[in-house]
């Protein structure tokens, strides 16, 4: 585990912003190598509890080495879960937690996952073509996607989870090539990609495969519908004054999470003067950040991966 490079994103910002009351029960949704939650170990009071989730069994092993020797020096309780975060509600009803004061979720692709080429993530590794995040509980694989799905559908998941403009002629690149021999490789889905789109639209923003990767990771893992399941149970979870925080790093996942907090922060509509509310608008939150909070340049410097990042927080108010 030596070989990965981990520095948790934002995170000075996202404790400042969590540790806001005299919270307990504190939930990293996200646990991948444990980054946020040794700083969220360090903030706690001795009769304190942390628990962290990751269906990553690699990450899991990882976070637990790591966090065994913070929590020796802090009293208080770690709990890690395996499980998906979108299962929130199962894995806290499991836990026996009766409600939780903060609530972190680090969205996006774990170091080990990236970091380890075996794992299918990457387009700057040849591999196998994987993608899934729980190899353990999950079937579908990104090569059966691109061995499978027919030219619409392959256009659809690759335009719509990553606004790729060449969406229809890479669809159709994969259609072609695939009738001559399975696409099994990280390396042959990038050199259909380079190949599909124009070498003049190659020479500029980052690597041609980089928005096809992501799609397709996507709905591999099923992650926008994930992202509302957990927040929507992360919400419910929280006590009173308690805080919720995400980072996101694409457009599509931050718009997920400001229309989540945008929902259930709404306020109610009713005329002036109703002698009833009529609208069942009972706002449940609070938004903290109006606009996102983004890494600095010093940040991004150390950390390149932080770039795109997007923190967003909001307070429970029943």
């Amino acid at each position: 585990m030596g070989a990965f490079t981990h520095i948790p994103v934002m995170a000075r910002e996202c404790m400042d912003l969590l540790f806001q009351g005299p919270g307990k029960t504190m939930v990293d949704g996200t646990l991948g190598l444990g980054g946020h939650s040794g700083m969220i170990l360090s903030r706690l009071p001795e009769d304190g509890r942390l628990i962290g989730i990751d269906q990553d069994e690699m990450a899991l092993a990882a976070a637990k080495k790591r966090l065994s020797s913070a929590s020796t020096e802090n009293a208080c309780e770690v709990m890690l879960l395996r499980g998906n975060f979108g299962d929130l509600d199962e894995l806290l009803v499991e836990a026996q937690v009766p409600g939780i004061d903060a609530i972190l979720f680090d969205l996006g692709v774990s170091s080990p996952q990236l970091d380890l080429p075996q794992r299918g993530f990457s387009f700057r590794e040849d591999a196998l073509l994987d993608m899934r995040m729980d190899p353990g509980r999950q079937t579908i694989t990104a090569a059966e996607l691109v061995n499978t799905l027919s030219a619409a559908e392959l256009t659809r998941i690759i335009r719509d989870y990553s606004d790729e403009k060449w969406a229809s002629r890479i669809a159709q690149f994969i259609v072609e090539r695939r009738e001559s021999h399975p696409i099994e490789t990280t390396g042959e889905l990038v050199d259909i990609i380079k190949a599909a789109i124009p070498a003049s639209a190659r020479r500029a923003g980052g690597h041609p495969a980089k928005r096809t990767f992501q799609a397709l990771r996507i709905e591999v893992n099923g992650e926008l519908t994930v992202l509302r399941r957990g927040l929507d149970a992360a919400i419910r979870w929280l006590n009173p004054g308690g805080r919720i925080a995400v980072i996101s790093y694409h457009s599509l996942e931050d718009r997920a999470v400001k229309e989540a907090f945008a929902e259930h922060s709404k306020k109610c509509t009713c005329p002036p003067g109703f002698p009833v509310c009529v609208c069942g608008a009972n706002p449940a939150l609070k938004v903290i950040t109006r606009k996102p909070i983004l890494p600095t340049e010093a940040e991004i410097e150390v950390n390149p991966r932080a770039r795109s990042a997007k923190l967003r927080v909001a307070e429970k108010i029943r």
